[in-house]
């Protein structure tokens, strides 16, 4: 029923019907051949194309920005994962090694990548969520053309690849996402490599692949070899939570000469490794020293639940155990709605520069921090259920 209903507003609603999506394709096709789409091909694969009934709703329901970072993990780090990712990588050893030493990315992360993205290949084959992707960017780019330029960016990049592959399609995600480590169209463009030394590029059908041009990638975003993701803390009372920002990296010196520690007693093996202090869950839940290598896993997905994910499922796989700090679990969060009033509110004070979307990043933390420092409160940026009443006085 709830396909029907998704399909009737696609073809029903006022923003979806098909004639406005066919003239908002067709009015594509110019800057589509600016960047390297032929005019035939762009006739030719675009048309009788009809928009992608999933769309809608996953536009808007995305985990990573719609649930807490710890259900986001526990659901993606969990003993079957780790039991069948340790086993995929044993089987694989080999291509994870060799592609470990060619790029410096260390392995496990890569493996990590793999299991968060698609079960170490599992989904691939399933058709329900793997489709060809010229159609599902398509919709994509309708369904947010008033905001996100690098969906259209993608849906080019889609007929490109499309083009070059003699006129069949990539399959991917709902969004686009190519192959095991799950690529975007644009990326895949700029850092596929040909892993296996076959003469193409198919992230798809080849492991090695796909390994190498995620490596490929996330070197490309800055990836330091040896470098780990970052370190679990703990934080004293008292502790200035405003310096808790990404906008300036410090070394680890800095932060443990204002008395944060490793937990269960580890020492850092090097004090002047820049990193910044994020407390995603605020000061009762686990802290974290993160270095550079973190914000090149928001490069790979934006989102910090995601990396979070991939970061912990690493240590997990190498062998470590749950974070020392539990999380707080019985916390009320705002709904869609009152994310949103919390923005603007945030934006009348003049502490929030950013979009008001119910997306609570870095950027809204960091303005609520500010409000919650103007109150004398322990200013960590934590935005629950509180904070909307807070803003709001309801």
């Amino acid at each position: 029923m709830r396909l029907v209903a998704l399909l009737l507003m696609l073809m029903t609603g006022p923003a979806w019907a098909q004639s406005d999506f066919s003239g908002f394709i067709a009015s594509l096709r110019n800057e589509a051949v600016a960047s390297g789409v032929s005019g035939t091909s762009y006739d030719a694969l675009t048309a009788g194309l009809t928009p992608d009934p999933r769309v809608p709703s996953l536009v808007e329901t995305q985990p990573e920005f719609t649930i807490p970072v710890w259900d986001y993990i526990d659901t993606r780090v969990n003993a079957g994962r780790i039991e069948r990712g340790r086993a995929a990588l044993e089987r694989n050893a080999a291509v994870f090694n060799l592609i470990g030493q060619q790029s410096g990315v260390d392995p496990y992360l890569l493996g990590a990548i793999w299991g968060i993205e698609t079960d170490y290949g599992a989904v691939l084959a399933n058709e329900s969520l793997i489709r060809p992707i010229v159609r599902s960017l398509a919709t994509v780019t309708f369904a947010r053309r008033s905001r996100f330029a690098e969906d259209k960016a993608d849906f080019f990049a889609a007929l490109r690849l499309t083009e070059a592959n003699g006129g069949v399609a990539p399959v991917g995600s709902w969004a686009g996402a190519i192959g095991h480590l799950q690529v975007n169209p644009s990326n895949v463009l700029k850092h596929g490599t040909d892993g296996d030394g076959d003469g193409r590029v198919d992230l798809h059908g080849s492991l090695a692949d796909a390994l190498a041009t995620s490596a490929k990638f996330l070197r490309d975003m800055g990836y330091a070899p040896g470098l780990d993701w970052g370190f679990e803390v703990t934080v004293p009372h008292g502790f200035d939570y405003l310096l808790a920002t990404r906008e300036q990296l410090r070394p680890v010196s800095f932060f443990t000469e204002r008395g944060i520690t490793r937990v269960s007693g580890r020492l850092f093996s090097d004090p002047s490794t820049p990193v910044f202090l994020y407390v995603p869950a605020g000061q009762s839940g686990p802290k974290f020293l993160m270095t550079g290598n973190y914000l090149v896993l928001k490069g790979y997905n934006f989102s910090d639940s995601y990396a979070m994910a991939v970061a912990h499922l690493t240590d997990r796989l190498k062998g470590a155990g749950p974070y020392a700090t539990p999380w707080p679990r019985n916390t009320q969060f705002p709904n869609l709605d009152q994310r949103r009033a919390i923005q603007a509110a945030l934006q009348t004070l003049g502490l929030y520069g950013g979009e008001v979307d119910g997306r609570l990043g870095p950027v809204t933390q960091a303005a609520y921090a500010r409000f919650q420092a103007s109150r004398g409160e322990i200013a960590d940026g934590f935005i629950t259920r509180a904070a909307y009443e807070a803003l709001t006085g309801r």
